[in-house]
């Protein structure tokens, strides 16, 4: 007895002195560790990395940017059975423990020893996870684990168990990039917190301890009987009764990607919004949640998308069968499996499925799609499908589907309107739309090419084509300056003249139609779109002067040519830059400068940046007091807006990367409150805007342009635009609302065939467009300004004549010309030999 009463005592001195010394160790160990701990108050007010978000005018989603998926949620807004779900899974004594569960500390420990080493299952809290996850790496060390228990502790501390809870449902990974249990809820199941059920939280909540390996998608089996295990242990806790156990553990595992659902399809665009961000925000502009609203409508966006595709693909039809994309030799046992390893390299283009040829039989072939659907088609499906032999050649109409397709071709399917599959391949051919506002240069719709993920080249606002006879309307506007009227006789005859870089020393430029008018009213000229007229009215007016003029619609000098053939349509321009030079015809007179965002804000929904730009802003206060003259725009509004914010001088906006093309980030004005409008430069005379507007507008009703009539719009104006060689087709258009050009050309500058003008190949995907967006809506045309008369004029001489005048017609000037014009017409009454000056152009 004595003996064991000595054992006792010295194994309780054993004892005692083991504790003392585990606790001097821990005493020491927090000495050494505790200057490197880092301070939790950080986790007060964390933020988490949230993508950046892209969003149009309307609040539909456009992209969304960030290498993770995350939406921070509150604790309060976390349902009670998910938040079961997790502890039951992670930490049941959550609410109890001081942040270090000790007995689990010690089993860990204990399986340390019995397994020689192994460092398995740590025995970690929510807390301890927090800790590792925000301030530690995920590396098995002691050292490690023991910072890990001091930083749980101090977060205890300082921080509510509300508040931990709320940092770990957020901040874990669940896999496939989702981070934090709203990403995960998103992507799995597509749907929010409180739409989850008991066993979608369970499954949720058993994705915490191995996300990549258990999760619905990755390990479905694993995942279930994980998810399983979660509700028997919400059993146990009585979160959940038996019944509603029994009928979670029967429930399907019913998980599959949800990607962000795209709600307007606006890629080149959402990339301009990125590279603004990034330029304006830094490199927090992917991570901080901010959300960028544009000034894209979708509707008009979705409709801009819909016409240049269908426009290309008629184009490209019209224009014959390239043969398969790919041709792949089939085993007479392949089946379904071949198949779709074959395809598993392509994917769907706009609407256009891949699918691999498997059969043909009789009048029909057999196509097995990409969605792993087996479709048969016929020769009404291919009856396009002429063989292409050249840009203006192509072979005659299949006979027979065995003449178009072969066993094992990779080729294109898609619907028409009626729903049917048809043939169809990925154009060769490439275009782009932009439509602005020309109010205050908002861009309301923009497509950059035929699909962003073939092509990533933004042709909206990037490329640099000839505009062709589209850029005559700057060139007839500079005339006007010059005293030229709609009425003005110009002849249309050949013409030479010198050009030592040719071979002959001689430039004889010509109509499209090789044909000539002779004398001719420069109202008529611009409807028949005659070249010859042109280059003799620059040359009247003179090249030097007018690439000054043409400058007020927004060019740069260095874009436009320093020679007569400027009036052909040489300069170097892209899409957006004509639609923001007819904008000035649009508007008024006044120089707008595109811009597409309109405001930014942060996570919580502050605004850090609004969109202040300049407009036209006809009718306000400020622009009635302005009684400044048409005149150049300041210096740097070819390429930047003149801006300022309330309470400051105007400055150029910001340049730099943030200026993309021909557009620019306004002036911020999101602090400014109710501020004075910016007003945009008034650059030509609402007169002279108002002349050439009614030249275009005769354009559409009797000239090049007349197929837009079919729209049944009496306020569109336009103009169409071909280049040599029918390399760049145009057609740039407007009414008071909508400034839109639409070019189609091949990125290589290859020809599009012969007859393929812009009244062909670019006009209806202008009509498409226009027509779908301003369906419905009133007319919005400007009203004929003061200081234009209505004259009558003979319709040979151009000059006033009298009311019974069999050859006259009515005709605008500006008032100032209309006395000049009746003493040359009474001169020439007097002298009948007189003629006219046409022919000194």
């Amino acid at each position: 007895m004595r003996i064991f009463t000595r054992l006792l005592r010295w194994a309780l001195i054993l004892a005692f002195t083991g504790l003392l010394l585990c606790i001097a160790a821990i005493g020491v160990a927090y000495w050494l560790i505790s200057p490197r701990l880092p301070s939790v108050a950080v986790l007060k007010d964390y933020h988490m990395q949230v993508p950046l978000r892209v969003l149009s005018a309307d609040g539909k989603l456009i992209a969304s940017f960030g290498e993770t998926r995350r939406i921070p949620v509150a604790i309060a807004d976390v349902p009670e059975r998910l938040k079961h779900a997790v502890l039951s899974a992670e930490d049941s004594d959550f609410y109890n423990h001081p942040g270090v569960d000790w007995h689990g500390i010690a089993r860990a420990g204990i399986h340390v020893v019995r397994s020689g080493g192994d460092k398995g299952p740590g025995g970690s809290t929510i807390t301890q996870q927090v800790a590792r996850n925000f301030f530690l790496s995920p590396e098995k060390l002691y050292s490690r684990k023991l910072t890990e228990i001091f930083i749980a502790l101090r977060m205890e501390n300082e921080l509510s168990k509300d508040q931990i809870l709320e940092l770990y449902l957020n901040k874990m990974f669940l896999g496939h990039r989702s981070y934090g249990v709203a990403a995960a809820a998103a992507y799995y199941y597509g749907k929010t917190l409180d739409q989850l059920s008991i066993a979608e939280s369970a499954m949720l909540a058993s994705t915490f301890q191995l996300p990549s390996a258990v999760n619905p998608l990755n390990n479905p089996a694993r995942a279930l009987g994980r998810r399983n295990w979660v509700l028997g242990q919400m059993l146990e806790n009585r979160y959940i009764s038996k019944a509603e156990h029994d009928q979670a553990v029967t429930e399907p595992n019913n998980a599959y990607p949800h990607e962000p659902q795209i709600e307007v399809d606006a890629p080149y665009l959402a990339e301009m919004v990125r590279l603004q961000a990034l330029d304006r925000l830094g490199n927090d502009a992917l991570t901080e949640g901010y959300i960028v609203k544009t000034t894209v409508q979708s509707g008009r966006q979705q409709a801009s998308v819909d016409a240049l595709r269908a426009g290309l693909i008629e184009y490209d039809h019209r224009h014959g069968w390239r043969g398969p994309e790919a041709h792949q030799e089939l085993a007479d046992t392949a089946g379904k499996e071949d198949y779709e390893r074959v395809l598993s390299s392509y994917i769907d283009i706009s609407g256009m499925q891949p699918g691999i040829v498997t059969a043909i039989s009789g009048d029909e072939a057999t196509v097995y799609l990409s969605n792993r659907e087996s479709v048969r088609l016929g020769l009404d499906g291919m009856s396009w499908a002429r063989p292409y032999i050249s840009d203006t050649r192509i072979g005659a109409a299949p006979k027979n589907v065995a003449s178009v397709l072969k066993r094992g071709d990779i080729v294109r399917l898609s619907r028409n309107d009626k729903g049917e599959w048809q043939l169809t391949q990925i154009p060769a051919v490439q275009g782009a739309v932009a439509s602005i506002n020309p109010e205050d240069g908002s861009i309301q719709a923009l497509a950059g090419g035929f699909n962003f993920v073939r092509s990533k080249f933004n042709r909206a606002v990037m490329a640099a084509r000839q505009p062709g006879s589209s850029f005559k309307p700057f060139v007839y506007s500079a005339a006007f300056d010059r005293g030229f009227t709609p009425a003005s006789i110009v002849n249309d005859a050949p013409i030479a003249l010198p050009d030592p870089s040719r071979p002959d020393g001689l430039w004889t430029p010509s109509n499209d139609d090789d044909k000539f008018d002779g004398p001719i009213r420069l109202r008529e000229a611009l409807v028949k779109s005659k070249n010859l007229v042109s280059v003799r009215l620059l040359d009247a007016i003179g090249v030097r002067y007018a690439r000054d003029y043409i400058t007020r619609f927004g060019f740069t000098l260095d874009s436009l040519p320093g020679n007569l053939s400027m009036a052909l349509g040489t300069a170097s321009v892209s899409p957006m830059s004509m639609a923001r030079g007819y904008a000035v015809f649009a508007n008024g007179g006044y120089l707008v400068t595109p811009y597409f965002i309109s405001s930014i804000s942060d996570r919580s929904g502050k605004p850090v940046y609004v969109a202040n730009p300049a407009r036209a802003c006809r009718t306000c206060q400020e622009r009635l007091l302005d009684n400044r003259p048409p005149g150049p725009p300041p210096a740097n509004a070819a390429s930047t807006a003149t801006v300022a914010s309330a309470g400051s001088s105007a400055t150029p906006a910001t340049t730099g990367s943030a200026a993309i093309g021909d557009t620019v980030l306004p002036a911020d004005a999101h602090d400014a409150g109710a501020h004075t409008p910016v007003l945009a430069p008034l650059v030509i005379d609402v007169r002279n805007d108002y002349l050439v507007t009614s030249l275009m507008q005769d354009v559409i009703k009797r000239g090049t342009g007349a197929a837009a009539k079919a729209l049944g719009r009496d306020d569109l104006a336009g103009k169409t635009g071909s280049t040599n060689d029918h390399r760049d087709a145009w057609f740039v258009g407007f009414n008071g609302d909508l400034a839109t050009a639409v070019w189609v050309g091949f990125d290589d500058f290859s020809s599009l065939g012969r007859g393929e003008f812009g009244a062909k190949a670019a006009l209806p995907i202008w009509m498409d467009y226009m027509g779908a967006v301003l369906k419905d809506a009133p007319s919005a045309a400007l009203p004929m300004p003061p200081g234009i008369s209505t004259v009558q004029i003979n319709r040979s001489s151009g000059l006033p004549s009298s009311a019974g005048d069999p050859n006259g017609m009515p005709e605008m000037f500006k008032v100032e010309d209309v006395d000049r014009l009746r003493e040359q017409a009474a001169q020439q009454h007097d002298d009948p030999e007189q003629q006219h000056a046409y022919d000194i152009f």
